[in-house]
């Protein structure tokens, strides 16, 4: 993966000076999946980027799975993609088919959510890259933020993890797993969170976050801290791909999950009877990952998002804070 480790990021970070705006609804403070910039009382713009190396041959795929993620922040606050601007590296070893793959996968998703891709940048260099810079819009008071799980809330997933073990495998030896198991990987990972978010939206949430770069181990640690509480988790109850484990046991397993491994270090404690590569698949690094959402009402918001095709599995809930910030039961 291509994601610098977070705790780098916090790193380099520090001591940055920032001017004071009473209208930054959200900045990077509370390490939230995006900004909002409030610009009058019924409207915040909302602004995110996202980028990366190809996760698979297929450019078409690519560019699709590309768009997808870099939508994904604006989802899980709540809102609705409306303008974006293309990021593309090329190099030398593509050809014209392969650029214009990649771009009509990311214009086909951006179609696909209602946003308009308005122009962009592209430079050459060592190794392809393609992402979006992504404007959304949503109401001051709807913004669901990172920070807000309140105990007693129960917690959903929406997409199965997995993604970084099974690309590794697959890029590793294709032998290692069929492209019938790959298949599902794919084209989850191309699939926006857009049904899920507008669901969301109807009910009472609490809090969301995407999983992504950090893992789901890293981005729960961080709902956590950002809301001054723990979250348990049942392990038996999370989703994942079943051919992860057996390649977790195997020590396929990205760079990243040891990263994020690293960086939750005293923040995250599990129950001795959790297998390692369970643990490896909480630490693995997603790529257009699901929504992981806070609700008080959850068993009712997970009816609904079945109903209209969505997968969402309650896998814990959130307590008052008892020392550390993620419990795996």
């Amino acid at each position: 993966m291509a994601k610098l480790e977070a705790g780098a990021l916090e790193k380099l970070l520090e001591g940055l000076k920032t001017p004071f705006d009473k209208n930054l609804i959200v900045g990077y403070d509370k390490a939230d999946d995006a900004s909002v910039y409030k610009l009058r009382d019924d409207i915040a713009v909302i602004n995110t980027v996202d980028f990366f190396p190809p996760v698979c041959d297929d450019p078409y795929m690519y560019g699709q799975i590309a768009a997808a993620n870099s939508l994904s922040d604006v989802y899980a606050m709540g809102g609705k993609p409306k303008l974006a601007l293309n990021i593309m590296c090329v190099c030398k070893e593509m050809d014209s088919f392969q650029i214009s793959e990649i771009l009509r996968g990311g214009y086909d998703k951006a179609m696909e959510a209602g946003c308009i891709i308005t122009g962009g940048h592209t430079i050459t260099a060592k190794e392809p890259v393609y992402g979006l810079s992504v404007t959304g819009f949503i109401h001051p008071d709807r913004i669901i933020k990172n920070s807000g799980a309140k105990k007693g809330d129960k917690l959903l997933l929406t997409k199965p993890l997995g993604t970084g073990i099974m690309m590794t495998a697959d890029k590793a030896d294709a032998d290692l797993v069929s492209k019938e198991a790959m298949t599902p990987v794919y084209e989850n990972m191309a699939s926006l969170n857009k049904n899920a978010s507008e669901i969301m939206a109807e009910f009472e949430v609490h809090g969301c976050t995407d999983i992504t770069g950090f893992g789901f181990a890293g981005h729960a640690m961080e709902m956590a801290r950002g809301s001054d509480c723990t979250i348990v988790i049942d392990s038996t109850l999370v989703p994942y791909y079943p051919e992860a484990i057996s390649l977790a046991e195997m020590g396929i397993i990205p760079s990243g999950a040891y990263k994020n491994r690293e960086y939750t270090t005293n923040e995250v404690e599990f129950a001795k009877d959790i297998p390692l590569a369970l643990q490896d698949i909480m630490f693995d690094p997603q790529t257009s990952g699901g929504l992981f959402i806070a609700a008080p009402h959850a068993d009712e918001l997970q009816k609904a998002l079945v109903e209209n095709n969505v997968e969402a599995h309650v896998i814990g809930e959130v307590s008052e804070k008892i020392g550390v910030s993620l419990i795996v039961n």
